[in-house]
């Protein structure tokens, strides 16, 4: 039974370090390919690279919104984050929440 025990908990283990390592490279490939779109000021609004679009096709966003936090939404606009998503063809679903940001309808 200990063995058994100790065998789950490193399963665990492992699991928990690939699936943290996975969100760090979504996000640094995010900051890498798309950083440049999805930064202040609010304007322009710039259409992104394809590099940029198959990073978004491919990253785990529950994952990324959830290192989202006050400081770096003062260094990411969350309204080009939102164009960039929508031009990318995976937008956000109304009311999804990002960090402290809240995405709202595309129709108003």
């Amino acid at each position: 039974m200990e063995n058994l025990m100790c065998i789950c908990f490193v399963l665990l283990s492992i699991i928990v370090a690939v699936s943290g390592d996975a969100c760090e490279g979504d996000r640094q490939d995010m900051i890498r390919e798309c950083g440049q779109y999805q930064k202040w000021p609010a304007e322009p609004k710039l259409d992104p690279s394809n590099a940029c679009c198959a990073v978004w096709q491919k990253a785990n966003i529950p994952c990324l919104c959830a290192g989202v936090t006050k400081e770096k939404e003062k260094m990411w606009c969350m309204d080009k984050v939102a164009y960039v998503a929508n031009f990318c063809k995976k937008p956000f679903s109304p009311g999804y929440k990002c960090g402290s940001h809240t995405f709202p309808s595309l129709v108003q």
